[in-house]
């Protein structure tokens, strides 16, 4: 087949078209690569900007130690008024001897404890001695018994 030949002004009017829609095409790809690279530049300079705010605002705000805020009993005040209703605490505040808050507040809570347990301690030590003294002894502390035989009989 033969090809039809154009006519010299019908080539170069479809030319020019075409030359038209390349240009129109390259403009258009021309602004949206600068719409992406100024979207890219301001997404950056945003992130870059939140950095700085929290750079500044870490050196800027000291961490304070915490604090239970404004006391809502006075140090003076007493104790069988705070704790109206707990009969055992009130029994181990007369045992300890004190009367006050600021009294109590002097104390760690394991000290609390070790004086509150001192006296049971003593006391099954003694039971412990007196049974071994008597060869008798609680349950599971017959090495105990046995030791403290040995004491004696070595005297």
């Amino acid at each position: 087949m033969a090809k039809k030949k154009t006519s010299g002004k019908a080539a170069a009017k479809k030319k020019k078209a075409a030359g038209k829609t390349t240009k129109k095409k390259a403009v258009k790809k021309k602004a949206a690569r600068k719409r992406v690279a100024a979207a890219k530049k301001t997404a950056k300079k945003k992130t870059a900007r939140k950095k700085a705010v929290k750079r500044k605002a870490a050196k800027k705000k000291p961490k304070r130690p915490a604090t239970l805020g404004r006391p809502k009993f006075t140090g003076e005040a007493p104790l069988d008024e705070v704790f109206k209703e707990d009969y055992h605490a009130r029994q181990i505040f007369t045992f300890l001897g004190v009367s006050s808050l600021k009294e109590l507040e002097k104390y760690a809570p394991e000290e609390i404890v070790d004086r509150l347990a001192a006296p049971l301690v003593q006391t099954v030590q003694q039971i412990r001695k007196r049974l071994a003294d008597n060869n008798r002894h609680l349950a599971g502390d017959l090495e105990y018994a046995l030791q403290r035989k040995s004491q004696r009989v070595g005297k």
